[in-house]
């Protein structure tokens, strides 16, 4: 990729008097605008959407410099002041030193040594889930996904058990979403002073939230339990007595941030994989030969971890097909070079794992899920910034390898046992919001492996 060439020229694009056209058109289908301004413009477009300017980026080369050489110039910035109104100053929204600290704090909760703990948590959740199964059952996989992983985050974060809660906090991120929805909107921050119907239920989803956070903080202040899981990492750093220590908003801030992009993150890209295997029989039982091998009908442990290859590269083609984080959005502090283009300082960026992932130019034969083909990549992964799916970079997720474990082990625990089918003319589409969440749900009809 050559060097910034004009300093005074922006990217291609199509005219900014058409702007809030292009706000429509952005929130009907984000996906789909973006893809079609690559078509016309090629890999680097400048766009208005109201009054922001927006430079979109379609080749792995400029990812690169954003998320990585350049990763300094960058903040996540106004693309997620509103999710800051839910999370606070969590890992999520926070920047600069601050979010260093907070790295250094919770980094130990997801080290390799964390994982041997975690490990029977998840396979014992997901086996709690398959006993309340019965042959022949149609269920939504979307919402059983949601209640097991929201069982999983609240055992391994906080040693609590809260799987009954799950449909309870699965309404409130939805009345939470609903309203991100909109986060695109000029002036959307005046949004949440108006007594909108969608604004009430988003504060009330808020509510609901914080205070089931609050009511595990303080059950484990008063147990003093410390097993370092993450609770116990946010509390041992409130004790801390120079001055330095979080304060309960901090703590409720990290807590959320993790438990909410913990059980939604797993729990989606699960339900996507339920829905390709069952499109895809033939990959469906390869899968079950090798769990017959592997496991002979016991639950996975952390040492069958290595083992479960095709298990593992069957949720690593999912997520190339459906990353858990589909757009990810920037904001420049000051002025930067990219390709031929200097682009202004406080230019929102905006990259798609997704379009990326399903480029022919990066992917074979891109549309079709298969498996088979990371047998073929060196140690099963594409390079960086062509296979993305929990971003990359110092800013990439902190749990992604708890996410890998959670996926793996939960994808072989519920396969050994249960096959999933598509219920007839079930509407399987897209909704485009934080993540890639099927519209509809996801109803499947269970049949038990004889």
């Amino acid at each position: 990729m050559s060097k910034a060439a004009n300093s005074s020229q922006l990217p291609p694009g199509p005219k900014p008097t058409i702007s809030l056209v292009n706000l429509l058109r952005f929130r009907r289908d984000s996906l789909g605008f973006l893809s079609k301004l690559a078509g016309q413009y090629g890999d680097i477009v400048h766009f208005k959407i109201g009054p922001l300017r927006v430079v979109y980026l379609n080749h792995p080369d400029y990812i690169k410099e954003v998320l990585s050489k350049q990763h300094s110039n960058f903040v996540k910035g106004r693309p997620l002041e509103m999710a800051k109104v839910l999370l606070g100053e969590g890992l999520l929204t926070s920047e600069g030193e601050f979010h260093k600290r907070q790295s250094r704090i919770i980094q130990p909760a997801f080290h390799r040594r964390m994982m041997g703990i975690y490990a029977p948590a998840m396979t014992a959740y997901a086996t709690r889930l398959m006993n309340g199964w019965e042959d022949g059952m149609r269920v939504d996989v979307m919402r059983e996904m949601m209640k097991m992983s929201t069982g999983i985050a609240g055992k391994t974060m906080f040693n609590v058990d809260i799987e009954e809660e799950a449909p309870e906090i699965d309404q409130a991120l939805e009345s939470i979403m609903s309203l991100f929805g909109r986060i695109t909107l000029p002036f959307a921050e005046l949004l949440l002073k108006l007594p909108l119907p969608g604004t009430l239920r988003f504060f009330r989803a808020k509510a609901q939230l914080d205070k089931t956070i609050y009511r595990i903080i303080a059950e484990r202040r008063r147990s003093m339990l410390n097993n370092g899981d993450l609770l116990s990492l946010l509390l041992q750093e409130q004790g801390e007595t120079d001055g330095g220590g979080l304060s309960d908003q901090s703590i409720r801030d990290e807590a959320l941030t993790l438990f909410l992009t913990a059980f939604d993150t797993t729990s989606i890209a699960l339900t996507w994989t339920w829905y390709l295997l069952s499109q895809h029989p033939e990959v469906e039982a390869d899968l079950h030969k090798e769990l017959d091998s592997v496991l002979q009908g016991r639950l996975p442990t952390l040492d069958d971890y290595p083992q479960l290859k095709f298990t593992r590269m069957i949720f690593t083609e999912s997520m190339r097909m459906y990353p858990p984080i589909y757009i990810i959005a920037r904001q420049a502090l000051e002025q930067f070079a990219i390709g031929n283009y200097v682009v202004p300082g406080g230019t929102i960026v905006l990259m798609s794992p997704y379009l990326i992932h399903r480029d022919s130019r990066f992917h074979p034969d891109p549309q079709q899920f298969n498996p088979y083909s990371w047998a073929q990549r060196p140690d099963g992964h594409y390079p960086k910034f062509e296979y993305f799916p929990f971003s990359e970079g110092p800013r990439s997720c902190i749990g992604q390898h708890y996410a890998w474990l959670e996926g793996i082990l939960v994808l072989a625990s519920i396969a050994q046992f249960w096959r999933m089918t598509l219920v007839p003319d079930h509407s399987v589409e897209m909704a485009q919001l934080l993540n890639l969440r099927p519209k509809h749900g996801m109803m499947m009809q269970l049949h038990r492996r004889k």
